[in-house]
């Protein structure tokens, strides 16, 4: 009982920590923003049937 005590926040620290890579691995930072990609549609060439200008 006394080593469980000892190992669960040894392993709670690990997965805070690797979430916490894992965030910064997933979310974007302001050094790797970019814009949105543009399709070069202007809006009546990119509309669906049906739709009205």
């Amino acid at each position: 009982m006394a080593l469980l005590a000892a190992l669960v926040p040894i392993v709670m620290l690990a997965v805070v920590l690797a979430l916490g890579r894992y965030e910064d691995a997933l979310l974007p930072t302001s050094d790797t923003e970019q814009e949105p990609a543009t399709t070069g549609l202007t809006a009546t060439e990119g509309a669906g049937p049906g739709a009205t200008a």
